[in-house]
């Protein structure tokens, strides 16, 4: 069997058909649920180049991959993004390329990435409160993603999608608000637990867990939720409400595990194929893209090889120390 046509299945029988590529661990927001005030970034000769991200995307969809998600760090920020997107947009067999970003860049970009094929976004927004986002954010400004906003629906991508991590006593007051903004312009909305990635002193996450179930009681107390039969390749849930083309949903890493029918996994910027979220079982695939005589097929084979030891769940545990302790940032969001 030529391993281009393969399947890749995991030792549950899950077949892994999305893969989430984070292009730069930097961002030019620090967002306290994500990264340290004070980050140190990677050395420039650990992070793949962009002609390494296009191996690794090419291996991935010439082994069944549907779908791919360009995520960060903050992706706009990467230089080059534009060009990779074009080129990872053309692969054949590849059915959807999309972009999870900060917004802050999409005044100036969403017309571009538009057109160079990515097709849906999902941009986080976590307050309408210029003060509380710049708070949250830590060097964000509302203004800048609200103009990101605007530009990106007026860009024409298929879906627009924002998310919102809620944490109790900070801006879980905003619930209601956040639904009116998505419902005004059209677009569906995630509300997501916060994971418990990287030791953080901003915050006790445990007193600041909000859970998908108390965020989807703020929205029943106006909104009656339905059921939808929207599935997506992603892990949100969602709701409809009667009289809106929005959609609602919720990703809950805590008090609903996706686990069961994950279908992903991640590369880091610096080429390790994450296989779970929740846990650090990798392989190193920068080996792989740099050893002597590098050819496709051996990093098909890795990949392949890789599944093994992807884990049946994750467990993530709010009252003791992070059990994971890289950053979302480190992660790809």
């Amino acid at each position: 069997m030529q391993m281009s046509n393969s399947t890749l299945v995991d030792r549950f029988g899950r077949h892994v058909d999305y893969i989430r590529i984070s292009v730069t661990d930097r961002c030019d927001f620090r967002c306290v649920y994500c990264m340290s005030e004070k980050m140190t970034f990677l050395p420039r000769p650990q992070v793949l180049s962009l002609e390494e991200i296009e191996s690794t995307a090419q291996a991935f969809v010439a082994l069944g991959v549907k779908k791919i998600r360009l995520t960060g760090g903050e992706p706009l920020v990467r230089r080059g993004i534009v060009d990779l997107c074009h080129r990872l947009s053309s692969l054949d067999g590849l059915e959807e390329l999309v972009m999870t970003t900060n917004g802050s860049q999409l005044p100036t970009l969403a017309h571009e990435i538009q057109a160079a094929g990515i097709k849906r976004l999902n941009i986080s927004l976590d307050s309408l409160r210029p003060e509380l986002f710049a708070e949250l954010t830590r060097t964000g400004k509302l203004d800048q993603v609200l103009e990101g906003i605007d530009a990106a629906c007026a860009a024409g991508f298929e879906r627009i999608k924002l998310n919102a991590v809620i944490m109790k006593g900070r801006n879980d007051a905003e619930v209601l608000d956040l639904v009116e903004f998505a419902r005004d312009r059209q677009l569906d909305i995630s509300f997501i637990e916060e994971m418990p990635l990287g030791a953080i002193s901003e915050h006790d996450r445990n007193d600041t867990y909000c859970s998908s179930q108390e965020v989807r009681d703020l929205i029943q107390q106006r909104y009656p939720l339905l059921d939808s039969a929207a599935v997506t390749a992603g892990p949100s849930r969602y709701y409809q409400m009667a009289d809106s083309k929005s959609r609602i949903g919720f990703i809950s890493p805590h008090s609903h595990n996706f686990c069961g029918d994950c279908n992903r996994v991640r590369l880091t910027v610096e080429g390790r194929l994450l296989l779970c979220l929740g846990n650090e079982y990798s392989a190193d695939l920068r080996e792989v893209l740099r050893a002597p005589g590098f050819d496709q097929a051996q990093l098909e084979q890795a990949i392949i090889k890789a599944m093994d030891l992807k884990p049946e769940k994750h467990e993530f545990d709010l009252e003791g120390e992070p059990q994971i302790l890289r950053f979302m940032n480190m992660t790809g969001g």
